[in-house]
C-alpha cells in the first residue's frame, strides 16, 4: 500500500497542475490608470509592468509544474550575462514550490525549470482604449508596448 502510494506520488509529479484553456483575453483598464512599477493580476496569474509610455506582460506560471512565482525585488541591482549581454538586474521571480529562480526577463537561471517565464502579448483595445492582456497568445521575450 505505501509502495503504491508512493508511486502514484511520483506519476502524478509528472503532470503540471495547470488547465490548458483556449485562448482568454482579459481586458485591464486605460493605460493612464495602470500604476509605474509591477502589478500582480492575481485572476490571471500575470505581472503588468509599466515604465513610463511603455507596457508588458509575464506570466507568473512557473515553467516546471505550474506553480505561483513571486516577484522579489533586490535590495541592491546586479549584473549578469543573459543570451552573452551584460544586464542589470533589479527584481526576479521565485518559485516557492521547487525553488526554480528566473531574472527579471522571465530567464531561468536555477532550479527545476526547463524554460523561461512566457511573455504574453498585451494590446490596448481599439474600442475603449482599455489595457488587453492576450494570455492565448505568448510573444518573444522583451516584446513591450509602448502608448
Amino acid at each position: 500500500m505505501a509502495l503504491a502510494g508512493q508511486i502514484y506520488t511520483w506519476v502524478r509529479s509528472l503532470f503540471p497542475n495547470v488547465s490548458y484553456e483556449g485562448t482568454r483575453r482579459v481586458k485591464l483598464d486605460e493605460p493612464d490608470k495602470i500604476p509605474d512599477g509591477v502589478t500582480f493580476i492575481d485572476d490571471i496569474k500575470t505581472y503588468i509592468f509599466r515604465e513610463g509610455k511603455t507596457f508588458y506582460a509575464i506570466s507568473a506560471v512557473c515553467t516546471h509544474l505550474g506553480c505561483t512565482v513571486k516577484y522579489v525585488g533586490l535590495s541592491k541591482p546586479k549584473v549578469v550575462k543573459i543570451g552573452g549581454k551584460e544586464v542589470e538586474v533589479k527584481w526576479e521571480f521565485h518559485c516557492p514550490c521547487h525553488g526554480s529562480k528566473f531574472y527579471g526577463d522571465g530567464t531561468n537561471y536555477a532550479g527545476p525549470a526547463p524554460r523561461p517565464l512566457d511573455w504574453v502579448k498585451i494590446e490596448v483595445s481599439p474600442e475603449d482604449g482599455k489595457l488587453v492582456v492576450d494570455l492565448g497568445k505568448k510573444v518573444s521575450q522583451n516584446y513591450k508596448l509602448t502608448v
